[in-house]
């Protein structure tokens, strides 16, 4: 399948929405990611199938660490290693930027994207208990350093 990646730019911002609605069980507001645009700590990338958005990753730079703050592919393109890419392109980011370490939460349930991060040299660190609200359930504590 043939995607490219980009940065976000405000024409994405009803594709990413119907991603992030279909992606998480709290989705964020079309307004959430209006602001992360305008947020100079925020770098967000998306994947792009023709015109259509159909993917993204977000995170925060902050000095020298990165916090990714979501990842999420539409349903129609999982397993299609465009997760895999667009984490690929935030952590090379990274490196462009002087970044030494980069940290995530993510479910205790999601072993996909346990296994994403660990194969991108991610490890376990900690559990934030019961920090999603609409579940109680765990966060898995990630963090890479170079």
């Amino acid at each position: 399948m043939d995607f490219k990646i980009s940065k976000i730019n405000h024409e994405d911002l009803d594709d990413l929405m119907e991603v992030n609605n279909l992606s998480f069980n709290i989705p964020w507001s079309k307004e959430s990611f209006e602001a992360e645009i305008n947020n100079k700590l925020a770098h967000y990338f998306v994947a792009h199938v023709d015109d259509k958005a159909i993917g993204f990753g977000g995170m925060w730079l902050i000095i020298d660490e990165g916090h990714i703050t979501n990842i999420a592919v539409h349903p129609d393109y999982r397993g299609s290693s465009i997760g895999d890419s667009i984490l690929k392109t935030m952590l090379d980011y990274c490196i462009s930027k002087n970044i030494t370490a980069i940290t995530l939460e993510v479910r205790a349930s999601n072993t996909i994207a346990q296994n994403l991060y660990t194969k991108h040299g991610f490890v376990t660190e900690g559990i934030r208990k019961k920090y999603y609200e609409d579940n109680s359930e765990d966060a898995i504590l990630m963090w890479r350093r170079w």
